[in-house]
C-alpha cells in the first residue's frame, strides 16, 4: 500500500483520516507516552476545563451524551468526545450539541501534524488531540470524554478527570483487555484519580474493579452499594442518595430499562460536581425528555436498529426487545466483526429471531456473510448470506413475513449501512 501523502493547506477530511490511518504501524497501541508529548506540546494538559472520563464495556455513548445535554440544559458551555461514529467522522466532536464541522477537524488536525514532529500517533489519537483542541479553542465549560478502548491506557486518561465514570463491565477487547472481568475492571478502572468522584454502575463490580478503585484512593460511589440508586415506576422516576432525593423525573428518551441505570450514574457525576458546576433539576429533566443517540434500540417503521455487539448489549436488547415485540418473533439482519462472540450473542437472540440474513460488512476484520450464516445456523438461527448491505436488505424484505419486524445489530458498521438505505422507506414511530 502507498503512504498517503500529508494533507496540504487545502486538505479534506477525507484526506487527513486516510493520512491519519496509514501514519502508524499499528491501529491501536495502547500506551500514554506519544500521545502525552504532543498534548503538552499543545497545551492542552496544564489546565483543561472541567473534565469528565466515562468508560466501561456498554453504555459509555449514552452516559456521555446525557452528561454532555445535562449540563447544556444548565447553561454550560459544553464539549462531548464519543467514539466510534456512526454515520460521519464529525459525530464524535460536538460543541453544545453541534457536530464539528469539516473545516474545524481540519485545523485541529493540521496544529496536531506541526506540534508532533516525527512522534507517530494512531488515528483514534490524533482524533482525541483534535477534541481537546478545539474545545480548547471554543472554550468550553466542561468537556466530557467517552474512553475508546479500555481505560488506563487510552489516550482520554492523559488528562486527571474531575470525575469519571464506569458504567459497567463485560467481555469485549479481551485480546487488549484481559480475558476476564477482574482484569479488564482493573483497566478501566486506569480513568479514576486520589481524592476525586469515581462512580461505578455495575451492579456486580468485578473485585478488580474495586481494589483499583482503592488503589487510586478515588472518592467511589456505587449503584450497588447503595451510594446512589433510584426508584422507578411506568411514568417516572426519582433518583437519591444518602444525602438527597430528586423530584420526579421523566424517564430517558433512550428505550431500554438499563437506561436508567446510565442516568443514575449520569446525575451522580452531577451531584457530585455540584459546588463546581450548579445544575437545577430542571435541567437534568429537560436533558432527559430530550435524549437522542441514534442506534440505540432505535425504532424506525417496522426496524429496530440498534449497534449491539458483545454479549452484554445483546442481553440487554432481548430484554428490551421481548416486551416490544411480545409473541412474534423477527427477521435478523446482522453482521459481526471477527472478534466478537458470535456463538455467545446467538443463543441470546436465538428465541427473539425467526430467520436471520447475515450483512458482508466491509474491511478485512468483518466476518464473512457465508460464515456468519453458517455459524448461525449452527446455533439454531435458520439463516442465508445476504451479501453487501443493499442486496441483504433486499434479501431481508423479501423473506420477512408482512409487517414482521426486522432487527438490525451485531456492529456499528451494520447499522451505519442499513439505515440510509431504509430512510425513503418508512418513519419513525
Amino acid at each position: 500500500m502507498t503512504a498517503a501523502a500529508k494533507p496540504g493547506a487545502e486538505g479534506s477530511l477525507a484526506d487527513w483520516l486516510n493520512y491519519q490511518e496509514q501514519l502508524h504501524p499499528a491501529a491501536i497501541e495502547m500506551g500514554l507516552g506519544r500521545v502525552r508529548v504532543v498534548a503538552e506540546r499543545l497545551e492542552l494538559v496544564a489546565a483543561p476545563p472541567l473534565s469528565v472520563i466515562v468508560g466501561g464495556t456498554n453504555g459509555k455513548g449514552s452516559t456521555t451524551t446525557l452528561l454532555a445535554a445535562i449540563y447544556r440544559e444548565a447553561g454550560y458551555r459544553v464539549g462531548a468526545y464519543t467514539s466510534p461514529h456512526l454515520y460521519r467522522y464529525n459525530e464524535r466532536v460536538a460543541v453544545d450539541g453541534v457536530a464539528a464541522s469539516d473545516a474545524a477537524l481540519c485545523a485541529a488536525f493540521a496544529a496536531i501534524e506541526q506540534a508532533r514532529g516525527d512522534i507517530s500517533l494512531t488515528y483514534f489519537e490524533f482524533g482525541t488531540l483534535a477534541a481537546l483542541w478545539l474545545f480548547r479553542e471554543a472554550q468550553v465549560t466542561v468537556q466530557v470524554l467517552e474512553v475508546g478502548l479500555g481505560g488506563r491506557l487510552d489516550a482520554v486518561n492523559l488528562l486527571d478527570a474531575d470525575a469519571a465514570v464506569v458504567t459497567n463491565i463485560g467481555l469485549d477487547h479481551q485480546d487488549w483487555l484481559g480475558d476476564n472481568r477482574d482484569a479488564i475492571g482493573r483497566e478501566k478502572a486506569g480513568i479514576f484519580r486520589r481524592g476525586r468522584l469515581a462512580v461505578i454502575a455495575d451492579r456486580d463490580p468485578p473485585a478488580g474493579l474495586l481494589e483499583a478503585a482503592q488503589s487510586y484512593g478515588a472518592r467511589v460511589q456505587r449503584l450497588d452499594a447503595g451510594d446512589f440508586g433510584y426508584t422507578a415506576t411506568a411514568s417516572d422516576f426519582q433518583w437519591q442518595s444518602a444525602e438527597l432525593k430528586s423530584p420526579p423525573l421523566p424517564l430517558p428518551a433512550l428505550l431500554g430499562a438499563h437506561q436508567l441505570d446510565n442516568a443514575a450514574a449520569a446525575i451522580a457525576v452531577v451531584q457530585g460536581l455540584q459546588c463546581r458546576l450548579p445544575v437545577a433539576w430542571s435541567a437534568v429533566a429537560s436533558a432527559l425528555q430530550g435524549l437522542y443517540l441514534p442506534g440505540r434500540v432505535q425504532p424506525h417503521g417496522r426496524f429496530v436498529l440498534d449497534v449491539a455487539h458483545n454479549t452484554e448489549a445483546v442481553q440487554q436488547l432481548v430484554q428490551t426487545l421481548s416486551t416490544r415485540f411480545g409473541a412474534e418473533r423477527c427477521l435478523l439482519l446482522i453482521g459481526v466483526l471477527g472478534d466478537k462472540p458470535v456463538e455467545a450473542m446467538a443463543a441470546l437472540l436465538r428465541p427473539l429471531v425467526q430467520q436471520a440474513i447475515a450483512v458482508q460488512l466491509p474491511g478485512p476484520r468483518a466476518i464473512p456473510d457465508t460464515e456468519l450464516a453458517a455459524r448461525l445456523t449452527a446455533c439454531g438461527i435458520a439463516s442465508e448470506a445476504g451479501g453487501a448491505a443493499a442486496h441483504a436488505l433486499a434479501l431481508a424484505l423479501l423473506r420477512a413475513d408482512a409487517a414482521q419486524p426486522i432487527l438490525v445489530c451485531g456492529s456499528f458498521l451494520t447499522v451505519a449501512a442499513i439505515a440510509p438505505l431504509i430512510v425513503d422507506d418508512c418513519t419513525d414511530d
